[in-house]
Formats: C-alpha cells, sequence, structure tokens
C-alpha cells in the first residue's frame, strides 16, 4: 500500500504516504463548494504532472553530470464542464541561467520530461503542453 487516506467532512481529505509518514491535505476547490483552502485532488494531479517531468528529468541529469538544481515550474490547470475533468494542463519550466549544456543534452532531457510516467499514465483526451525556457 502507498497511502491512506481519510475524508476529514467538509469535502477535504487527509493523505499520509506511509514509507514517509508525511501528509497532504486536499479542499474541493472553491468553484465547487469547497473552501479551496488547499490543493484540490485536480490540482494535485498537474503538480504530479510538473513534479513528475522534473525528477524523470534530474535522474537522467544526474548521469549526464547535469545540476538543475533551481529549475522553477509554473503549473496551470484548464478546467473543462461536461464532464467536469481537467481538458489541458500547461507545465513552463524555467531552467537555471547557470546551466550551461548544448543542445543536444537539452533535446534529450525534453524527450526524458515528455515521456515521464505520469504524462504517459493521463487520459489521452487531457491536452498537456509542456514548454522548456533555456536560459541563454
Amino acid at each position: 500500500m502507498t497511502a491512506s487516506v481519510i475524508y476529514k467532512g467538509s469535502l477535504r481529505c487527509e493523505a499520509t504516504h506511509l514509507q514517509s509518514n508525511s501528509v497532504i491535505e486536499t479542499d474541493a476547490p472553491s468553484d465547487n463548494r469547497g473552501k479551496g483552502e488547499r490543493f484540490s485532488p485536480t490540482d494535485l494531479l498537474c503538480v504530479s504532472l510538473a513534479t513528475c517531468i522534473v525528477t524523470t528529468m534530474g535522474i537522467k541529469a544526474m548521469d549526464m553530470n547535469i545540476d538543475l538544481l533551481t529549475t522553477r515550474m509554473e503549473v496551470t490547470k484548464y478546467m473543462l464542464a461536461e464532464p467536469r475533468r481537467v481538458g489541458k494542463v500547461e507545465v513552463a519550466l524555467y531552467m537555471p541561467a547557470s546551466l550551461q549544456i548544448d543542445e543536444k543534452d537539452k533535446l534529450i532531457l525534453q524527450r526524458v520530461g515528455d515521456n515521464c510516467p505520469v504524462t504517459k499514465s493521463v487520459h489521452p483526451d487531457m491536452e498537456v503542453m509542456i514548454h522548456y525556457n533555456w536560459a541563454s
């Protein structure tokens, strides 16, 4: 088992990661009867995508002796109404200005990011747009 989840009422859940005991709470979004005081489940889906992209890139970068430390990402979620679901996720990665790598290495890392496990796990109807911003 990976996690234990408890419904806390008022559209909130508490999830505990069993290996580390770390806890995250979710809340329904304010546009769907929640207070929007925590990440919503669909927010976590989008954040999972972003963190998976950079984590898999980080694994490959370690093998290539490249340091992706301080890479920053912005995640934007677009919801659809019928049925209510995530229709599109945009992830913008901003690579550190100190990172000086050639075009071949950039392409390798981008291909790894584009093929992370979460990207390959989401429904094909969900549009995923990944933007790589390499500092010059």
